[in-house]
């Protein structure tokens, strides 16, 4: 028995959203530290130097693994055509990144300076204001697989203070692309989603006050990207 046979005929329905996600950074370093801004930097006499760091150089950092966090938010849904909707769906999302360097980190603001962190953590809350087309196939009985493309602005609106060892800006831009598949229930659709969010702009900021400054200026650029897998309720 096919369900919710008129959803579809509807020109504008609503829901929300739940979802597990995972950030990520595209990351681009200098090649020597001296190639960047940190080359034409007077060392700060004030700050000891445990690495006893030069301008030639090389430091690397990379994500130790991704971390879960998690969404939510709301569903809008415009249909415009047969096979194409205009959604969006703003929403907040929370997660951490874990920086590591090819060098101790001496994070001013940690406990353990003396001995160094194994990682930097960056946790973030966004706020998403996603802008997507939905392209579905004709309905097989009570289930539609379909793609999505569009765009999202982001906001972290997380604690992001001056004396931060990786300073990140707050907005970022992103390019989204997704597939997934509805199913017809007997009172509502649950759509199941896979999304990648690719940041477009560099989010990098200059270091924190009172850091140690080649931890942040080892990269050249960085963009925020993001794997979202989520359950529409509508």
């Amino acid at each position: 028995m096919n369900n919710l046979t008129t959803f579809d005929d509807k020109r504008l329905h609503f829901g929300f959203t739940l979802g597990i996600n995972a950030f990520d950074f595209g990351i681009s370093h200098y090649p020597t530290i001296g190639d960047g801004p940190y080359g034409e930097l007077e060392p700060d006499p004030q700050l000891s130097d445990p690495n006893s760091i030069t301008n030639d150089d090389v430091i690397r950092a990379d994500l130790s693994k991704l971390v879960p966090g998690f969404s939510v938010g709301i569903v809008s849904s415009l249909r415009l055509h047969n096979y194409f909707d205009l959604r969006f769906l703003p929403g907040m999302s929370f997660g951490e990144r874990r920086l590591v360097y090819n060098i101790p980190i001496y994070d001013s603001n940690s406990d353990y300076y003396a001995e160094g962190d194994e990682f930097y953590s960056i946790k973030s809350t966004f706020l998403d204001f996603p802008l997507l087309i939905k392209y579905k196939s004709n309905r097989i009985n009570n289930q539609k697989p379909y793609l999505l493309a569009g765009g999202s602005y982001r906001i972290d609106i997380s604690k992001t203070g001056v004396e931060d060892l990786v300073r990140l800006k707050r907005g970022s831009f992103h390019a989204e692309l997704g597939i997934g598949w509805d199913s017809y229930l007997q009172f509502f659709r649950l759509s199941t989603e896979f999304k990648v969010s690719l940041g477009l702009n560099n989010i990098l900021d200059t270091p924190g006050e009172g850091q140690l400054q080649y931890y942040g200026y080892a990269f050249d650029r960085l963009t925020s990207n993001v794997f979202t897998l989520s359950f529409h309720f509508e």
